[in-house]
Order: C-alpha cells, then sequence, then structure tokens
C-alpha cells in the first residue's frame, strides 16, 4: 500500500511499509511514522540523484534507456 504525503509541498513516491519492515528488519521493534517519512524522504532524493546521473551516463552514450549498467556505474563510482 501506497501512504502518499506532502513533504516540503511535493508528493513522495516511495511507498511507507517496505520502508518500515526494513527498519525493523535492523532491529527496531517499533518505528513512528516520522521516521519512516524521514527516511523515505532521504532515499528519495539519492535515487533521484543516481538516476539523473544514470540518464546523463544513457544520453552520452546517444541512448533513450538508462540499463542496468548505467546505475551500476553511477553506484560503483559513489562506493569509492
Amino acid at each position: 500500500m501506497f501512504h502518499m504525503f506532502i513533504n516540503n509541498g511535493e508528493t513522495m513516491e516511495l511507498p511507507m511499509a517496505p520502508i518500515e519492515r526494513l527498519i525493523k528488519r535492523a532491529g527496531a521493534e517499533r518505528v513512528s511514522d516520522g521516521a519512516v517519512e524521514e527516511l523515505a524522504d532521504y532515499l528519495e532524493e539519492e535515487v533521484i540523484k543516481i538516476a539523473s546521473s544514470a540518464i546523463k551516463l544513457s544520453k552520452h552514450a546517444s541512448r533513450k534507456t538508462v540499463t542496468r549498467e548505467d546505475i551500476k556505474l553511477v553506484l560503483s563510482a559513489i562506493k569509492r
């Protein structure tokens, strides 16, 4: 289920339930809605940054399609 909420005037795209499950998988017994929203906001910003970089790579290669390799290349650059 997607729980859309407004954050800084923008609608968040990430579903809240999986994020809550991940926090619990990390060891939390209980998780506040605010904690889930804060992590969702951060993750969404990071995903957009990664996707933007991957789009630049695909355009540089004269492609309209972002590939797995584009994403992997961006992630490997981040991990360095």
